[in-house]
């Protein structure tokens, strides 16, 4: 009877233990998810810092491209930002990027000419904005500097130029107006700090009046060469008969001079060869049957 109490002891404090252990596990347990969700946390904003950072303080500039900072405290900044990674403030500073690759572009331009003529006239050139001076490009121009500059300028140096030649000399001195043209332009393009490059004329026509007339002086100059031709067949058939009756004339004199020297044979001689001749040739012919019987080959010649 005297153990009852002692065991009651035992099984008394073993109970306290089994609750402060379960407590404890269940403390563990909960520490131990606290943790974890804690580092999850962290790692989750550890991401999202490293993405903020990635999007709003670094910049990439691919290549054939510039960038220009725009700083809210100090304005555009004037040193130009080059190909690759780099690091901005973020908020305030603003990159703008130009692009600086060589690009084709083609300016139509309707004007008169010297004697007052219309010319359709088309240039070709390559344009790129010039690196040393893209922050005054975007101060002055912005991003569209090529719309706002290129077709004024070209009309206008178009329209200089050919207005100090005539519609013939467009045609005739083409590489001469191309070079004016192309000079003029390079200097124009300078002052707004763009670079230009293979200018051409690629395209050239006039007016309906002009090309009528041009077509009616190409058909005159035609007649006329043809008349020139025509006097000068005429004038040398004239020479050829000319020439002709005098060697006939001489040939009768020499026949004649003979036919009083030696009678009648030389007539007879040149009639003998001619029959020979001619019975030669009928005798080679597959359309006769049959040749005179007797020795006169000359039919309705007299032989005597």
């Amino acid at each position: 009877m005297a153990a009852t109490p002692q065991a009651a002891a035992v099984i008394g404090v073993l109970n306290k233990v089994m609750k402060y252990a379960v407590t404890f596990g269940i403390g563990a347990s909960v520490l131990q998810t606290s943790l974890y969700n804690g580092m999850l946390l962290l790692l989750v904003l550890h991401g999202l810092a490293v993405q903020w950072v990635t999007v709003h303080c670094v910049d990439a500039v691919d290549g054939g491209e510039r960038a220009v900072i725009f700083d809210r405290f100090r304005g555009i900044l004037p040193e130009v930002v080059g190909e690759g990674t780099h690091f901005k403030v973020p908020w305030v500073q603003t990159p703008h990027v130009m692009d600086i690759r060589t690009r084709p572009r083609s300016i139509s331009s309707v004007t008169g000419t010297k004697d007052l003529q219309m010319v359709n006239m088309t240039l070709r050139f390559l344009s790129k904005p010039s690196e040393k001076k893209l922050t005054e490009i975007f101060k002055g121009l912005g991003m569209d500097w090529e719309e706002r500059v290129l077709p004024s300028i070209g009309n206008e140096v178009v329209k200089a130029v050919v207005a100090q030649y005539n519609a013939e000399q467009l045609l005739t001195q083409r590489e001469k107006v191309s070079h004016a043209i192309r000079d003029s332009l390079l200097l124009r393009a300078a002052d707004f700090g763009i670079v230009l490059e293979d200018i051409a004329i690629t395209h050239l026509s006039f007016g309906t009046e002009f090309t009528r007339a041009v077509e009616m002086k190409q058909v005159a100059e035609q007649e006329a060469e043809r008349a020139r031709f025509v006097v000068l067949k005429a004038e040398q058939e004239r020479n050829a008969a000319i020439i002709r009756a005098e060697g006939e004339s001489e040939a009768a004199k020499l026949i004649s001079d003979a036919t009083k020297q030696a009678g009648s044979g030389m007539v007879e001689l040149r009639r003998i060869e001619a029959a020979k001749d001619i019975a030669d040739t009928m005798s080679k012919s597959q359309n006769v049957v049959y040749l005179p019987s007797g020795n006169n080959m000359l039919l309705g010649l007299n032989a005597r």
